[in-house]
C-alpha cells in the first residue's frame, strides 16, 4: 500500500499540533506551580538571534496550515501573530488544527505534481507538490515545534520525548 499526500499530511500535522497543545498545558502548570509570570516562557529564546517560543509556534502553525492549503490548491488561511499568553497560543493550534481538518482527502491526494510557488522574503521558491511537503513543509513544522519544544526543556518545564512525540 502507498502512502497518498493526504495521508503524509493532514494527520501527521494533526498529531504533531495535538501533542504541543498537551505541552502548553504542561508549561503553563509548571509556571503556576513555580510561581513565573508565564510571559517568561512566551518570550524566551534559546539564542539571541532566534525567534522567541510565540513566534516559533506562529511559524509552525503558518507553515502547517498553508501548507495543506496549497496542496489543496487554495489559499491558506491568514491569522494575525498576536498571541501573548498560554490560552492564546492554544487557541491557535486549536484553529490550525480544525483547518488543516477540514480538508479532504479528495483535496489534498494528487498534488504530488502540483506546481507551488510562494514567496520567502525577497525570493519566490518553487515547489513540486511532493517535494513542498517532504523537503519544506514537515521539516519546517517539525523545526519550529522541536525549538519551541527546547525552549521550554531549557526553561524548567518538565517534558519529555513523548510528550513531544504525543504519546504514540
Amino acid at each position: 500500500m502507498t502512502l497518498s499526500m493526504y495521508q503524509a499530511s493532514v494527520p501527521v500535522l494533526l498529531h504533531g499540533l495535538s501533542a504541543f497543545e498537551a505541552i502548553l498545558d504542561k508549561a503553563a502548570a509548571h509556571a503556576e506551580a513555580k510561581k513565573i509570570d508565564p510571559s517568561v516562557f512566551i518570550q524566551a529564546r534559546l539564542a539571541p538571534d532566534m525567534f522567541p517560543f510565540a513566534r516559533q509556534l506562529q511559524i509552525a502553525t503558518d507553515m502547517a496550515k498553508g501548507g495543506v492549503a496549497r496542496l489543496a490548491g487554495v489559499d491558506p488561511v491568514r491569522m494575525e501573530d498576536n498571541e501573548t499568553t498560554f490560552d492564546e497560543l492554544k487557541a491557535r493550534l486549536a484553529k490550525t488544527r480544525e483547518i488543516i481538518g477540514g480538508f479532504t482527502a479528495e483535496q489534498i491526494d494528487g498534488s504530488e505534481d502540483r506546481d507551488i510557488s510562494l514567496q520567502a522574503g525577497p525570493n519566490v521558491l518553487n515547489f513540486k507538490g511532493q517535494g513542498y511537503l517532504t523537503l519544506f513543509v514537515l521539516p519546517n513544522v517539525y523545526f519550529h515545534l522541536t525549538t519551541a519544544y527546547a525552549i521550554l526543556r531549557h526553561n524548567g518545564v518538565d517534558l519529555s520525548k513523548r510528550d513531544f512525540l504525543g504519546g504514540v
